[in-house]
């Protein structure tokens, strides 16, 4: 056991550290975890094309706080707690896309902030090009995503990867993502307190990738880009928004067009939309053959 001479001189040694730390402008301290976090591995998110590419931030651009210390993960709570929520690391706005996505992919993947660490497979960060022109901003995770750990791989995703196509894009230059990060059972719509837990994700991995242009998919993104008293996305897709600077085209869920034909041909005025943002010229309407 250390003297009371000694411990006088550790008490020292870290008051003279913690002035020299606070005068070189550090504003916080990491605490060490008590328990450790999740395991699972964080899925792939996205091909690592542009490593050593810069994104100088804007101004009017989101800018995380100063991050605070990490809170030990529990197992299931019932609902997530303001202090628990996450925070974006103060440098990684900062930091090229190819290399803050998986950073923010990591802590998604050690998050247990709401009651749907308990009930998933998978977390679904999301995947594609981390320098994109457009960003595709989905509702939840379903079957298919949860046991894959990619978003927008089943029913939906095909008829998404189709509308990609038709805008004369690829999946491989765009980016998708979802607003919750983890299945709701059964795909029920999710709850506000966890759409809230992982609201600070969905807003670090959008100001780390600065699209041109973002397009939201339904309701749930629409709110929670917006806030929930928003109108309905039968009122307001189509219509453009701004979100930190970058315009924000509404337009339906591809699993609403699988269920409404009708849908279509407003979903496609919206995509076009999306691609006069972008300066580009929507291609001609394929045929149907026979």
């Amino acid at each position: 056991m250390p003297s009371m001479g000694e411990l006088d001189d550790l008490r020292t040694n870290l008051r003279q550290l913690i002035e020299l730390e606070r005068a070189s402008g550090v504003e916080w301290l990491p605490m060490p975890r008590t328990s450790a976090p999740s395991t699972s591995a964080p899925s792939a998110v996205m091909p690592i094309t542009a490593a050593t590419q810069t994104n100088p931030r804007r101004e009017d651009e989101y800018s995380p706080p100063v991050a605070v210390a990490a809170t030990p993960a529990r197992s299931a709570p019932e609902q997530p707690l303001a202090q628990d929520r996450w925070t974006a690391p103060a440098d990684l706005i900062e930091q090229p896309a190819a290399l803050a996505l998986p950073r923010i992919a990591t802590d998604i993947a050690a998050c247990q902030r709401c009651g749907l660490c308990a009930t998933r497979k998978q977390t679904v960060p999301g995947e594609g090009n981390p320098t994109p022109a457009v960003v595709f901003v989905g509702e939840g995770p379903g079957q298919e995503e949860d046991e894959t750990g990619r978003p927008f791989v089943g029913a939906a995703g095909h008829l998404l990867d189709r509308m990609i196509i038709a805008m004369g894009l690829s999946r491989s230059e765009v980016f998708i993502v979802n607003a919750i990060k983890c299945r709701p059972p059964g795909n029920r719509n999710p709850e506000p307190e966890e759409i809230a837990a992982c609201h600070p994700f969905l807003m670090a991995q959008l100001a780390v990738l600065r699209p041109q242009v973002i397009c939201t998919l339904g309701n749930v993104p629409l709110r929670a880009l917006f806030g929930p008293d928003i109108a309905g996305i039968t009122r307001v897709r189509g219509q453009r928004r701004d979100w930190q600077g970058i315009p924000v085209i509404p337009t339906f869920h591809p699993s609403y067009l699988l269920r409404n034909e009708s849908g279509k041909k407003p979903a496609w005025d919206d995509l076009k939309a999306v691609l006069t943002l972008l300066g580009r010229t929507p291609p001609a309407p394929m045929r149907r053959e026979g």
